[in-house]
């Protein structure tokens, strides 16, 4: 299944993808920025609802595995291709 691993910017005015961005060790990550609020688990579901809407699979084929509490989140999203996960940044 493909991960992608985002950097994600809550509290922004629109929910948007900005493009890649260098996070550590030479590791990138696709930069997004979320109108929700981190709080009570809002913008990791804003998150998977915005992922889902734009490769269009359901939301339950988009799953975080790594960094509920983090700004940096590694998902796993069934259904999509490698390239058309390339294809959002």
């Amino acid at each position: 299944m493909p991960r992608l691993t985002v950097k994600v910017t809550p509290n922004a005015r629109q929910t948007e993808i900005l493009g890649p961005v260098e996070i550590a060790n030479s590791e990138t990550a696709l930069a997004i920025k979320l109108k929700a609020p981190p709080v009570d688990g809002k913008a990791n579901a804003a998150l998977v609802a915005f992922l889902a809407k734009a490769l269009g699979v359901p939301k339950s084929q988009v799953t975080l595995v790594r960094g509920k509490t983090n700004r940096v989140k590694l998902l796993e999203i069934e259904g999509v291709t490698v390239q058309q996960l390339a294809a959002l940044g």
